[in-house]
């Protein structure tokens, strides 16, 4: 049987591949600079984490403790099982693995807040206190991508983001799809656009080599929304521009896409689709 907080997890991550055009991302109409992958293959991998989405809900459902962290802890080891879930479902390719970190944590989170009436992003960040010290602060040699960027950079990525309660999110992005109008598709672009003015994308980091990509990515995001966003020939057209030059670059913007992702999700469970 599925909750409907699981139910909401898997739509967002459905809700996001299916859009289009999206630049550097997966979609139905092309795999964009992912050669090993298509929509296919995400839908494949969606439906493959729903165990894990159902077992992310009774964590939150069922934890006691006054220490939330433990509560992260006790769902990163599932998170650990959905990632070999997912690269069974798709042959060894990774589609979502950031997406498992970062909607299994609002999902979990989501789950307790109905349990215990707290509040959202402030559960998020009392379960990730202490995160980046915690997974990144002691390593002396960086193997991940995300390890060397943080030795390199002093960026902490996904980890300083949940640390953080999301405030990309809960600031930025949720205002602004719930102000948003227009088709699905006009707002979820134009949403995934207002996230990339101010994300600063892992993905793209490793691609690019370099940090300094994400001055780019900012500026090109903003042009696209100053021009009107989707629901305008010119925020079309500019999108369009985007898309070729992340084809060009190989440019991935797959951190935009999983904070799109949670996004969604709140969103889906908030009323705001």
């Amino acid at each position: 049987m599925i909750n409907s907080i699981t139910q909401n997890a898997l739509r967002a991550l459905l809700y996001e591949v299916t859009t289009e055009p999206k630049p550097g991302l997966v979609d139905p109409g092309s795999p964009g600079p992912h050669s090993d992958m298509n929509i296919y293959t995400f839908i494949d991998s969606s439906l493959s984490l729903t165990q894990y989405f159902n077992d992310a809900v009774k964590i939150g459902q069922t934890f006691t403790g006054s220490d939330l962290t433990q509560m992260f802890f006790a769902l990163r080891r599932k998170g650990l099982a959905a990632e070999k879930a997912m690269l069974a479902a798709t042959h060894g390719v990774n589609t979502h693995k950031g997406a498992i970190f970062a909607l299994g944590v609002f999902t979990c989170a989501e789950s307790y807040c109905h349990t215990r009436h707290t509040e959202l992003f402030t559960t998020i960040q009392a379960m990730c206190h202490g995160l980046v010290e915690h997974d990144l602060g002691h390593i002396c040699s960086p193997q991940t991508a995300g390890e060397k960027e943080y030795a390199e950079y002093g960026y902490g990525g996904a980890r300083a983001e949940a640390e953080q309660g999301y405030p990309i999110i809960e600031e930025i992005a949720l205002p602004f799809l719930k102000d948003s109008t227009g088709t699905i598709q006009a707002r979820l672009l134009d949403t995934l656009m207002k996230i990339a003015t101010r994300a600063v994308d892992s993905n793209l980091i490793k691609r690019a080599g370099n940090i300094q990509v994400i001055d780019w990515l900012h500026e090109e995001a903003a042009a696209y929304l100053a021009l009107g966003g989707y629901a305008t020939d010119a925020g079309k057209q500019k999108l369009k521009q985007l898309n070729q030059e992340c084809l060009e670059h190989n440019y991935s913007l797959g951190g935009c896409a999983d904070l799109l992702i949670v996004t969604i999700f709140v969103g889906l469970e908030r009323g705001y689709l």
